[in-house]
């Protein structure tokens, strides 16, 4: 991993993103994990879903051992063009039609509130009625 190492831009990643070509960008190092889909403790889904962008954070999260980490020098193939990778991008959601639903819902709460105490009290005053006259 010296300094001569090739760089990469992520659309060229991007094109390694099979079963047959699998490369992965971590900590901006870009790996051919290809030779080890099929002995991936998580299988080669969990590879295959991460192709195509940086990876580090779903990396870390997983918490690997130092083992996996050193056998990731067997792997390496570059660096990665840090400015082709876009910053996170924080999600804002589309302008809709504001509709409070939780009006609607309190409303129902409140008229089930009433109702049902009465229906109880008429199926009560019902038993009774029924049980005297028979």
């Amino acid at each position: 991993m010296g300094s001569d190492a090739k760089v990469y831009t992520l659309a060229e990643v991007s094109t390694h993103s099979t079963a047959k070509d699998c490369w992965l960008i971590i900590n901006g190092k870009v790996y051919d994990v290809t030779k080890f889909l099929e002995d991936h403790p998580g299988g080669d889904e969990i590879l295959l879903a991460s192709t195509g962008k940086d990876t580090t954070d779903d990396f870390e999260d997983i918490g690997h051992s130092t083992t996996a980490r050193a056998m990731m020098d067997e792997y390496y193939v570059g660096e990665i063009d840090a400015a082709t990778i876009s910053k996170k991008a924080t999600y804002t959601p589309p302008n809709q039609l504001h509709h409070n639903q939780d009006r609607t819902s309190e409303f129902i709460v409140r008229i089930l509130q009433f109702l049902v105490p009465l229906l109880i009290l008429g199926l009560a005053v019902g038993i009774k009625f029924y049980t005297k006259s028979s």
